[in-house]
């Protein structure tokens, strides 16, 4: 079994459901890309990661990629969807906190002088194949 790692997509447009078909169509280029540069007969597992702040929904996005990869060699893989919180790192005091709502502020001191640090990727961590 070959095990491929990190490549990153991106993609951008309007409206809600056409960032997802649009992500996942670029996700499906990078995976049929990568198992036909590794000789793969067969797609088995695709772990993706995104943001809180990409605002995938993971069933409208699986239900794209889905559409996207029928009748490939990746058409039966198991998709596994990871969404990454939202991590602020505080300038003021240097505290790191992970946030739930759009609350960017410091929990600690208050200040609204914050680095995001976490929460804005879109990235595959691995594909697997045979």
């Amino acid at each position: 079994m070959k095990f491929l790692q990190e490549h990153s997509f991106h993609g951008s447009v309007k409206y809600l459901t056409m960032h997802e078909i649009k992500i996942a169509e670029d996700l499906a280029v990078i995976v049929l890309e990568a198992a036909r540069n590794e000789n793969l007969s067969e797609v088995t597992k695709v772990n993706v990661s995104f943001g809180q702040m990409v605002q995938i929904v993971p069933e409208i996005f699986e239900f794209a990629f889905r559409e996207t990869v029928r009748n490939t060699i990746a058409e039966d893989c198991e998709l596994i969807i990871e969404i990454l919180k939202v991590k602020i790192k505080c300038s003021g005091c240097g505290g790191e906190f992970n946030i739930d709502k759009n609350n960017f502020i410091c929990i600690e001191c208050g200040s609204a002088e914050i680095e995001i640090i976490q929460g804005k990727e879109l990235f595959v961590k691995s594909i697997e194949g045979e």
